[in-house]
C-alpha cells in the first residue's frame, strides 16, 4: 500500500493486527476531513450551516457536503465554511441502477449552480414526487394514517425521501425507530416499498463530468460483489471516469478497507474517507470518525486536489 496517505482503521495501523469488525473509537483519534456527509437539503437532520458548524466544533479542516440528488444546500454550506473557517468541498451523491446490491456515485467539486446536472436531477425529482405519492397510498392501504403533506412538512426544504417517511411514522407512533420503519414498510422488502427511478452509472458519471467534478464510488461494500467480479466492476467504473473509492467508510471492516486500498493501487484510483453522516437519522455515526473507526488525514484530500491540478481543473 505504499504511496497512500497513512490512515488508521479501528484505531490500529493498517499493517498491524486489527480485531475483526468495528470497535469503539480511542479517545485520541481525530479526523481532519470527511468527504461524504448529508444535510437537510436531502435526508440529514442538520441544516447545511449547522453541519459546517458541527464540523468546526469537531475540529475538522475540510468537509464535503454530498446530499442525495441535489445541490440545493451548497451555497449555504460554502458561506458557512467561510464563516467558521472550514474548507467546504461542494458535492452531491447520485443513486444509480445496479444489481445485485446498490451503487451510489459521489461527485466532488460540483459547482453549486451546476446547470447541466440540475436539469438531470430535476427530471428525477419530478418522477420521485410520483413515487412518494404511491408510497403514501400503500401506507394508507395498510391502515396507516399518513398524508403526502405530512411527509412534505417533515422534509421542509430538503429533497423528500424515505427517511422523512420514517420520521413521520415515528412521530405518529407507528414505529419506534428508523430501522423498524425501513424493516417493516420502507426498505426493499417492506410492505410499502416502491423502487425509485435512477440514472444508469454511465448517465450519472457523464452528468458529473460535464460539471468537471471529481467522481468517487461511494461505500463500495454495497455493490455486494466479491473477488474478481468486484474488481472487474470497479475497473469498468474507472474506465468510465470514476477516480476514487471510499476505501475508508463507517461500515467497512479492516479487511474491507485493505481490499479497497489494494484496488485503488491496482487501478490508479484515489482512496477517500467517508462517514456518510446524516445526524440523528444515523445516531451511531459521527462526522469525521464514523463509528470511531475513521481517521481522515488532510493528505487524502490533497491527493484529490493534486489529481485535479494535473487535469487542469480548479480546486
Amino acid at each position: 500500500m505504499q504511496g497512500y496517505p497513512f490512515l488508521l482503521c479501528n484505531g490500529f495501523g493498517l499493517f498491524g493486527h486489527e480485531p475483526p469488525g468495528l470497535v469503539s473509537q480511542p479517545k485520541d483519534i481525530m479526523a481532519a476531513i470527511d468527504l461524504h456527509a448529508h444535510s437537510t437539503a436531502s435526508d440529514g437532520t442538520l441544516t447545511p450551516s449547522e453541519l459546517i458548524k458541527h464540523a468546526h466544533d469537531l475540529g475538522l479542516q475540510a468537509i464535503a457536503l454530498t446530499d442525495h440528488d441535489t445541490t440545493n444546500g451548497l451555497h449555504e454550506a460554502m458561506e458557512a465554511g467561510r464563516k467558521y473557517g472550514v474548507e467546504v468541498i461542494p458535492g452531491c451523491e447520485l443513486s444509480v441502477t445496479f444489481q445485485p446490491g446498490f451503487m451510489h456515485i459521489v461527485g466532488l467539486w460540483v459547482p453549486p449552480d451546476a446547470p447541466h446536472l440540475n436539469r438531470v436531477l430535476k427530471g428525477l425529482r419530478d418522477k420521485r414526487a410520483t413515487r412518494n405519492k404511491r408510497i403514501v397510498a400503500k401506507l394508507n392501504q395498510l391502515g396507516i394514517d399518513i398524508t403526502f403533506q405530512d411527509v412534505l412538512d417533515m422534509a421542509g426544504n430538503g429533497t423528500m425521501g424515505r427517511p422523512h417517511f420514517a420520521r413521520v411514522l415515528m412521530q405518529k407512533g407507528v414505529v419506534s425507530s428508523i430501522k423498524q420503519a425501513f424493516d417493516l414498510y420502507l426498505g426493499s422488502t417492506g410492505a410499502a416499498y416502491i423502487p425509485k427511478d435512477k440514472l444508469t452509472p454511465q448517465e450519472a458519471i457523464a452528468a458529473l463530468k460535464k460539471e468537471q467534478a471529481t467522481i468517487v464510488l461511494a461505500h463500495p461494500y454495497s455493490l455486494k460483489l466479491a473477488g474478481e467480479a468486484e474488481a472487474a466492476e470497479i475497473q469498468r467504473l474507472c474506465n468510465l471516469g470514476v477516480e476514487g473509492i471510499e476505501a475508508y467508510y463507517s461500515l467497512h471492516s479492516p479487511d474491507q478497507t485493505r481490499k479497497y486500498l489494494d484496488l485503488c493501487k491496482r487501478f490508479n484510483m484515489l482512496p477517500s474517507t467517508s462517514s456518510d453522516f446524516h445526524g440523528t437519522v444515523k445516531p451511531d455515526i459521527e462526522l469525521g470518525i464514523g463509528r470511531g473507526n475513521l481517521e481522515g488525514p488532510y493528505t487524502l484530500l490533497q491527493a484529490f486536489k493534486d489529481r485535479r491540478k494535473e487535469h487542469g481543473l480548479p480546486v
